[in-house]
């Protein structure tokens, strides 16, 4: 069907400037200059061989026939609306967007993401990892997990993990002049220390916690190197550089690969934990609920 129509770029302009009655707000709203919006009026008029507005000098007044061409023009545009939000719904049905902090993603999601994209290959995941809160609307998010306390307004939270925080090291650090067969031998290796969530968690494990919890003396638990990501203080653990606390969660992979080894049978509590988060309507898409699901069984093995 060949249909003769005016561009489209004087149309959108006529349409707006026809809902604002003012070339200025319209020339806001599309960014372009308020004599940009005149010329494409003006060239749309005598396409039409019409005159659609009434220029006063203090207000601008549709004229009979561009109040009659406004609802269809207005009602195309609304048509071109909903076609692309449709399309654009089919292209996301099969992404699925998951927020989570860097370090568990690296050290937990990765490792076992493969099985999951064995078992849905029709879902593209994309990960966002941050450290700050994700706005999941603004950015698309369509299920995440974060590290608290569970209590977030407006949306569901599921316990995924608790952690507890225990000393590891290389296997090599086992070995030598001062191998650490005791707690009490901490004092001649370099303490690695995760800042990472110290500055919102401030009941987060650290060594001096756990050194009290051993009931050792002379170890200093504030010397050492300090580090603002978690993945940083578990690979310099595994090089060599150090003993790290780790959390039973980012370090498991690594523990059971033999890369890390866990010196002392003592583990501290973690007061806050991992959740799934999600807004409760998300579940209803067979992405989110598929990927919640797998989580659960990923935890319980």
């Amino acid at each position: 069907m060949n249909y003769r129509l005016p561009p489209l770029n004087a149309l959108r302009a006529f349409e707006s400037a026809a809902r604002h009655l003012s070339f200025k707000r319209a020339a806001e709203e599309l960014n372009v200059t308020p004599a940009a919006i005149s010329h494409q009026i003006k060239g749309l008029e005598a396409d039409l061989g019409m005159p659609l507005f009434r220029r006063l000098n203090r207000a601008l007044l549709l004229t009979d026939e561009g109040q009659l061409l406004l609802p269809d023009i207005r009602d195309g545009f609304q048509s071109f609306h909903r076609a692309i939000e449709r399309l654009r719904a089919r292209s996301s049905e099969n992404v699925l967007t998951v927020a989570m902090a860097p370090s568990f993603a690296a050290k937990w999601l990765v490792p076992r993401l493969e099985k999951f994209n064995r078992a849905h290959p029709e879902l593209d995941v994309r990960i966002s990892a941050s450290m700050q809160m994700v706005d999941y609307d603004a950015e698309g998010v369509d299920i995440g997990i974060r590290f608290g306390k569970g209590n977030y307004p407006g949306f569901v939270s599921e316990l995924l993990l608790q952690d507890t925080a225990f000393p590891v090291c290389s296997p090599r650090l086992l070995e030598g002049e001062h191998a650490l067969n005791s707690p009490d031998e901490l004092r001649f290796h370099v303490l690695l220390h995760d800042e990472s969530w110290r500055l919102n968690y401030e009941s987060f494990p650290n060594w001096s916690m756990w050194i009290a919890a051993a009931n050792i003396e002379g170890v200093d638990a504030t010397r050492g190197t300090r580090f603002n990501m978690t993945s940083d203080v578990i690979n310099a653990a595994i090089e060599g550089a150090g003993v790290a606390l780790g959390r039973s969660s980012m370090v498991e992979g690594d523990l059971e690969a033999g890369r890390l080894v866990k010196p002392f049978d003592l583990d501290v509590p973690v007061e806050f934990a991992f959740f799934v988060v999600y807004r409760e309507a998300n579940l209803q898409q067979m992405k989110v609920s598929a990927f919640r699901d797998w989580l659960r069984e990923e935890v319980s093995l």
